[in-house]
């Protein structure tokens, strides 16, 4: 039987930053404070540098970074965390307003089959549909944290609900490192490109810095608390973000 090829992401075609104008009004979903600036902040800052509306939505309440930490227990975690987003954000050029915290469990974010899952689809509708966007940013379906495939999958069945379906773009986070064979995107589910983002990667770089709990130790009362390691940034230094779309379903014959 054939073997499906993988989609190979430093050889995608290249799109240049003009291209962000056919995304409209976008919305930008992030699975934990960080993702949005590592897997998509060039797209949002040439968004708003394109003055189109952008607004985002942070899945998770981020607390199970430094789990055991004294210093930040869970609600300090917690706003420390958001605040990191928020400032990650206005760097960005998007609105403190224009933002939704669904403030579900780091680490436990709901599938398909668990309770919550309905709760956080309504909830994630209801705002998609005030916003109405042509384009959703998502983490890729199959990104290997659990967070980011229950993300996904939330997404989706949010995006169901409404009058008017949006384009739906997938970005990389752990894919780049993380990736077994059967979680990479194959070349007959999706296409990609490489979006140029040389313009706005200071930009970029400064919204990742902002977390600075992720980066720079400032709980550092957990020695088992994550970091991001600088392996991990260098894979988001580069001048381009790399994007999917899933290709169109094949019409059914009667």
């Amino acid at each position: 039987m054939h073997k499906p090829t993988i989609l190979p992401f430093d050889t995608l075609p290249t799109q240049p930053a003009t291209v962000v104008n056919s995304f409209g009004r976008t919305v930008i979903i992030a699975p934990h404070p960080d993702d949005e600036s590592l897997g998509c902040g060039g797209l949002t800052a040439l968004l708003r540098a394109a003055r189109l509306p952008v607004a985002a939505v942070l899945i998770s309440d981020g607390t199970m970074s430094h789990p055991n930490s004294q210093k930040f227990p869970p609600v300090a975690r917690r706003a420390l965390r958001e605040a990191e987003f928020a400032k990650a954000l206005s760097i960005l050029g998007v609105a403190p307003t224009a933002s939704l915290l669904l403030r579900l469990p780091d680490g436990a974010v709901p599938t398909t089959e668990a309770p919550r899952f309905d709760d956080a689809v309504a909830a994630l509708a209801s705002f998609l549909a005030l916003w109405e966007p042509h384009t959703i940013v998502v983490p890729w379906r199959r990104d290997p944290h659990p967070d980011h495939r229950a993300t996904s999958q939330i997404v989706h069945a949010a995006a169901r609900q409404l009058a008017k379906q949006p384009r739906v773009v997938e970005y990389l986070v752990w894919a780049w490192e993380r990736a077994a064979p059967a979680d990479l995107p194959r070349v007959d589910e999706v296409t990609g490109w490489r979006l140029d983002i040389s313009a706005v990667l200071a930009q970029k770089q400064q919204a990742i810095a902002a977390h600075h709990s992720q980066i720079d130790g400032v709980i550092d009362d957990d020695p088992t608390g994550f970091q991001l390691s600088p392996q991990m940034l260098a894979h988001f230094a580069r001048p381009y973000e790399v994007y999917l779309e899933a290709l169109p379903s094949p019409l059914t014959t009667p």
